[in-house]
């Protein structure tokens, strides 16, 4: 008995290894991309000017941006003006955040290579991740800006469909802000 208790146990326990070995190795296979701490997808972002999420705390807040209102011109009723200051606002926004996002990926490339070639030290370390900080936070200011941008084109009551029709019902629309039309 004691016999087919150790057997059993050997053989759950066997079981077990190739699944936490698994669970151990989640970066195989990222030794292969061109910049280690970026993939493809988010490398062909930001040479896109795609916003990559970075502008959600003015889209969850009731700030639309400008690709999106203008996509929902129909559905929000846009004026010509107002649709056509929106598409001005999203090139803007691209001819801005695509230098920024190349920017992004030279930091992160420039560290990369610092940690490949060992020649990193903590005085470069220091140096590369405050590179790499300060241009995403331009990246990140200039697509929020653009937000912030887009509540001088838009009404309260279209910025409050724009939310509605994003899936993010706010309840009630901004006030406080001066609005041009």
């Amino acid at each position: 008995m004691l016999s087919r208790l150790a057997l059993a146990m050997s053989i759950l326990m066997s079981l077990s290894i190739p699944a936490s070995t698994q669970h151990a190795q989640p970066y195989a296979g990222l030794q292969t991309r061109a910049v280690k701490a970026l993939s493809d997808q988010q490398i062909a972002d930001l040479r896109a000017g795609r916003g990559m999420g970075l502008a959600l705390a003015a889209e969850l807040n009731g700030y639309p941006g400008p690709l999106h209102a203008f996509e929902l011109r129909r559905e929000l009723d846009l004026s010509e003006a107002q649709a056509a200051r929106a598409q001005d606002l999203f090139d803007a926004m691209k001819m801005e955040t695509i230098p920024l996002g190349e920017n992004v990926i030279a930091a992160e490339a420039a560290l990369d290579r610092q940690f490949a070639g060992r020649s990193i030290t903590l005085a470069s370390l220091d140096a590369a991740t405050l590179r790499i900080g300060e241009a995403q936070a331009k990246l990140r200011a200039a697509h929020l800006r653009y937000h912030l941008a887009m509540l001088e084109v838009l009404t309260p009551d279209q910025i409050a469909r724009y939310s509605a029709l994003r899936g993010y019902p706010s309840g009630t629309p901004h006030r406080g802000h001066h609005q041009r039309h």
